[in-house]
């Protein structure tokens, strides 16, 4: 049986559900970050989903913000999958090198100001939970939000500026946080 919303729910017993998902983040997407994430589902209520993230530009004024990363996701759809309700266990991992950055943030013992005149660069792995939920649009396209709090262990160096310097230190982090915020577009088949 399929479930399929256009502005309430319909139950069609017949109707074929979708099983192969292919998605872009427009958060990502707003802030240059070519972004690309598949989903297929292995059972009636559990999909995999895997993301890539990349982001290799230098903005004016010499600002770094060049990342990627992989995030892949197990989910426990609580209806049926790729809509409405549903939770997530997410590992993710990368590479950074951000820098030049002006800013002021300190957040959750993370200090995001020391990007202001210093250049970081390193590694992280880490893992977390998730919660979201998809709305269907039509047949195949649906709108879907997500928010992920975890951890992350990061290696980094830190140099004085964004393009020079001698190394000044290296060091690894804890992070304890938020590790995903999505709007997902999303079209499945």
């Amino acid at each position: 049986m399929c479930i399929f919303s256009r502005g309430g729910y319909l139950i069609a017993p017949d109707a074929e559900c979708q099983d192969i998902a292919v998605k872009t983040n427009l958060l990502y997407d707003a802030s240059a970050t070519i972004n690309l994430g598949a989903e297929v589902a292995i059972s009636p209520k559990w999909t995999f989903e895997t993301s890539v993230n990349y982001n290799n530009w230098v903005m004016p004024q010499d600002r770094r913000w060049k990342h990627w990363m992989v995030q892949p996701e197990g989910r426990y759809w609580f209806c049926n999958k790729f809509i409405g309700h549903f939770i997530g266990i997410q590992l993710h991992g990368g590479q950074y090198n951000f820098g030049n950055l002006d800013n002021d943030i300190r957040f959750l013992g993370s200090d995001f100001s020391v990007l202001t005149d210093n250049r970081v660069q390193g590694w992280f792995l880490g893992a977390g939970f998730a919660y979201g939920y998809s709305w269907a649009l039509s047949e195949h396209w649906n709108l879907e939000f997500e928010l992920g709090v975890g951890y992350a262990y990061t290696v980094y160096d830190r140099y004085p500026c964004a393009n020079c310097g001698d190394l000044l230190e290296q060091g690894d982090h804890h992070y304890f946080g938020p590790t995903e915020a999505a709007i997902n577009l999303v079209y499945s088949f």
